[in-house]
């Protein structure tokens, strides 16, 4: 099937689209909503730009759109961009890495049965530390680019998460009730380098905003190395 990958330069979709190229779908191009609110409960925002190096190193075209400012909006956003990809790219199915919310999987599902497109799900029900360790296994590797949850503080923020690191976040989790996969938003990553990718990712430049409970790294400078 030729798909289109729904892509926030997140350890989720990063794994959801190389999981689906490793079934035999041609993964034509990643697809990105950008800006909108950092409350979205059904997109990424952090450092959503550097997508594009991503998708460089991939070898994939991708597609932005501005992201709606209401928390809940969206769904009108990806289906608008959707319908463009299949337009554009001939896709018939779009890859979304979902793994327990079904918040965001049903609409992930409306949004693409909108557009006429059937919706894949590749990490559904897959989670915790096995999950992460899966990934690690995997050859992938990711920074920590957001974090809002107790427990987590700012010494996360642009940290690699290794297998260490996974041993630290259990013992978190385990103390402050958070997700070591961060499936309820506790945290957000960005992708440095997976199979997908020709070339690493190295982040040269980038600033850290932590106000006692939330804290973002913002990238300012990276290059494919």
């Amino acid at each position: 099937m030729i798909v289109g990958a729904l892509f926030s330069g997140g350890k989720d979709s990063a794994y959801a689209a190389h999981l689906a190229q490793a079934a035999g779908h041609d993964v034509r191009c990643l697809l990105t909503l950008e800006g909108g609110t950092p409350e979205s409960m059904l997109l990424h925002r952090p450092n959503i730009s550097w997508t594009s190096l991503q998708a460089e190193s991939m070898g994939i075209r991708r597609l932005a759109a501005p992201a709606p400012d209401d928390p809940a909006g969206g769904e009108a956003a990806l289906r608008s961009l959707l319908e463009r990809a299949a337009s554009e790219f001939g896709i018939t199915g779009a890859v979304h890495g979902g793994l327990r919310s079904r918040y965001q999987r049903d609409r992930f599902a409306a949004a693409c049965a909108a557009a006429g497109l059937e919706a894949l799900a590749p990490l559904w029900g897959m989670g915790g530390a096995p999950y992460v360790r899966s990934l690690l296994s995997a050859g992938f590797r990711f920074v920590v680019s957001s974090v809002s949850a107790g427990g987590l503080d700012g010494s996360w923020l642009g940290r690699e998460v290794t297998r260490g690191a996974l041993g630290r976040l259990e013992a978190l989790a385990a103390g402050h009730g958070f997700s070591v996969d961060f499936e309820g938003g506790e945290a957000e990553t960005f992708v440095t380098s997976c199979p997908m990718f020709s070339r690493e990712v190295r982040i040269t430049g980038s600033r850290i905003s932590w106000d006692s409970y939330r804290g973002e790294l913002e990238i300012t400078r990276a290059v494919l190395g």
